[in-house]
């Protein structure tokens, strides 16, 4: 996607040709900068820091970091070395295990003199078709926005609330969520975004908002309370959110607040779709409430916030009471029940097992 007309992915491989650039995310809405990593333990600094963030941004960043591990030491015992250090930097998105699973397969068939090189090749693989993954999903998801704008009157837009950040800042390019909206947006659809701010972190205020103010496509940052009040008095016309992790029946994870903003939307007869790439699909698990493992993050992200003063200085102030605990939930489940449907790289269905199953009948044997 653009910044001010300069198309950029999130992560690629620097002019040394070994070394992986990406786009600080700790550093927006303030600050552009791009950061290199330059060893295993960057790597996973990286993951862990949110420095990159998204489920499938993961899943890439943790195949390149595979890479300059290898890079470093070939050997089997580097090999789970590194998988084992990157697996444990956040335990909620499945793209993480799915892509140092795929890394260690392909790998550890290979003699180690070939197997430095092979996982370059491999998480440049793994970056490629998140983006051609993430394409489809929007090419799919413009179709409902499209069916939308059909029935409105001329020069009414159609509004689109998401949550969080679920844009090309998330993926290697396009987004999932938001893939669907730049699609349509490029078809010259008349489209609006709301945008949650997404405490505690704000990635809507400070990511989604970013990328959607550089891309040209108009939107409104709203506080993550606002949802339910613009939807009874139909103001949403649909919601597109994205998710860290579904399951086989269609519970979907994702960051806290979307299961309230689900609810809302039930409540309201909105539409409430979710758009996911494949990899995000844990095909092993049923009840996502029960198994799906939600992250408990620092509590200063809820203390604290950091922004830009008039004088355009970087500060972090404390907003609660000195002594007061507070806990910090990073996601949340939505039931399959609450979700109209999946908009996947195969098209749109149903969040049942059968749904999912109708396009990934490949599965079957998994499932």
């Amino acid at each position: 996607m653009k910044i001010d007309g300069v198309a950029y992915r999130t992560i690629w491989l620097a002019k040394d040709g070994w070394s992986v650039d990406i786009i600080d995310q700790t550093k927006a809405p303030h600050d552009f900068a791009v950061a290199r990593l330059t060893s295993l333990e960057a790597a996973a600094h990286a993951i862990r820091a949110m420095l990159v963030r998204g489920a499938p941004l993961i899943g890439a960043t943790a195949a390149y970091g595979v890479a300059l591990a290898l890079r470093a030491d070939p050997s089997d015992a580097a090999l789970e070395q590194a998988c084992t250090l990157l697996l444990a930097t956040r335990p909620t998105a499945v793209n993480l295990r799915w892509a140092l699973e795929r890394m260690r397969r392909h790998l550890s068939a290979l003699p180690p003199a070939e197997r430095a090189a092979a996982a370059y090749a491999e998480a440049a693989a793994v970056a490629d078709e998140d983006v051609a993954i993430n394409r489809s999903i929007g090419e799919h998801g413009a179709a409902l926005i499209r069916q939308v704008a059909r029935g409105k009157k001329p020069g009414e837009p159609v509004n689109v609330l998401t949550h969080c950040n679920a844009g090309w800042l998330a993926t290697v390019d396009w987004g999932t969520a938001l893939a669907p909206i730049y699609v349509a947006f490029e078809e010259g659809i008349n489209l609006h975004v709301w945008v949650d701010e997404t405490r505690p972190r704000n990635q809507g205020a400070s990511l989604t908002a970013w990328e959607l103010n550089h891309h040209g496509v108009p939107h409104t940052v709203i506080v993550d309370n606002v949802g339910g009040h613009l939807m009874q008095h139909g103001m949403v016309d649909l919601c597109i959110v994205g998710t860290d992790r579904t399951t086989a029946t269609g519970d979907v994870c994702n960051k806290i607040g979307t299961y309230l903003k689900a609810l809302a939307a039930h409540d309201n007869g909105v539409p409430f779709y979710v758009a996911l790439p494949s990899p995000t699909i844990d095909w092993g698990m049923a009840d996502g409430v029960k198994e799906i493992p939600i992250e408990e993050r620092d509590p200063r992200e809820v203390t604290e916030l950091t922004g830009i003063t008039a004088d355009g200085r970087i500060e972090t102030i404390r907003v609660t009471p000195a002594g007061s605990p507070a806990a910090n939930y990073g996601f949340d489940v939505t039931p399959a029940r609450l979700v109209t449907g999946l908009v996947t790289e195969r098209g749109v269905c149903p969040a049942t097992e059968a749904g999912l199953l109708g396009l990934f009948p490949e599965q079957r044997a998994v499932a």
